[in-house]
């Protein structure tokens, strides 16, 4: 489970905690800015455990199809139960995201935590007693990322409006945002030609 520690230092603390956003309407824009670009860190990071989480979900329900149905091995089919989740219908808020995850290592070892004596390079092999509390271990955890990752998502919306709101009031302009990017002064009187 994600859990969220009042007053932690990890940024997921930060990001969830419930005074994150206040008075950022009285922030200078660039600090609101920080602290977008800090929640959407945190949601590409659950984002990428999420993926994590859903590749073993399918290879475990692919298993229990199998010894339901019979046919191959599922190591067999590995690229395409892979694969039929990578190009399935998209769910929830998903956005395009450029960062890359920046605990993916962490985030690999939590999973493969999650259930001990499991193997996935050889589903067949575990008893079904054992499958099914592997299943029911990742589902469960999947549930409280996902979960996680809309509040995390509600945070960067809510400062993504404020930087929108900022833009259409006439707070903040392209131009020194172009200007600030490009390393010149922002000087609401001089243009660049």
């Amino acid at each position: 489970m994600i859990e969220v520690r009042p007053g932690g230092r990890r940024r997921i603390d930060r990001v969830l905690a419930p005074d994150y956003t206040d008075g950022i309407e009285r922030l200078p824009l660039a600090a609101v800015r920080a602290l977008r670009d800090e929640a959407a860190q945190e949601e590409t990071d659950l984002s990428y455990l999420r993926r994590l989480l859903h590749a073993r979900i399918d290879i475990l329900r692919a298993e229990r199809q199998r010894r339901a149905e019979g046919g191959s091995a599922v190591v067999d089919q590995l690229a395409t139960i892979l694969a039929s989740n990578a190009v399935g219908p998209a769910t929830g808020r998903g956005r395009y995201q450029i960062q890359e995850p920046s605990r993916a290592d962490a985030h690999q070892r939590h999973v493969e935590a999650l259930v001990a004596d499991v193997d996935l390079s050889d589903v067949g092999a575990l008893s079904d007693g054992k499958l099914d509390l592997a299943l029911r271990t990742f589902v469960s955890e999947e549930a409280s990322v996902s979960g996680r990752r809309r509040e995390v998502q509600a945070v960067v919306d809510r400062l993504n409006a404020e930087i929108a709101d900022r833009y259409q009031n006439g707070s903040a302009s392209v131009d020194e945002l172009l200007a600030a990017e490009r390393g010149w002064p922002t000087n609401p009187g001089r243009t660049k030609g």
